[in-house]
């Protein structure tokens, strides 16, 4: 069964940094991963997106230039960078994850939470003004 644990969520002043970890285990078939990050009162956004192998990467236009997705295929973790922080990426965020197969989709539709199956708890990120 596929286990995602998130961490590395924090509070911090607009312009900082933060790092998000996401420890992925008993996959068997797993390549496609991403993070999403839902507000209070807001739907479920994709933020970044990366593929199998990590050949190919997108983005949410919001975190374009700001927020870098990768991974450790060795350490078996998904990572986040985020620099530049604004008060409006405040939320919580989630690492998600499925097969190769949803690449095409995601290329075609974008990065968005019904084609992923496996989801971790969370990491809460405050971003203050």
């Amino acid at each position: 069964q596929v286990q995602l644990v998130e961490s590395g969520g924090g509070s911090v002043q607009a312009g900082g940094s933060l790092r998000l970890s996401c420890a992925v285990s008993g996959y068997s078939s797993v390549n496609c991963m991403a993070w999403f990050r839902q507000a209070p009162g807001k739907e479920r956004e994709g933020v970044a997106f990366i593929s199998s192998g990590g050949g190919s990467t997108d983005y949410a236009d919001s975190v374009k230039g700001r927020f870098t997705i990768s991974q450790d295929n060795a350490k078996n973790t998904l990572y986040l960078q985020m620099n530049s922080l604004k008060p409006e990426d405040t939320a919580m965020y989630y690492c998600a994850a499925d097969n190769p197969l949803i690449g095409p989709a995601i290329q075609s539709l974008g990065i968005i939470s019904r084609l992923f199956s496996y989801w971790g708890q969370g990491t809460q990120v405050t971003v203050s003004s």
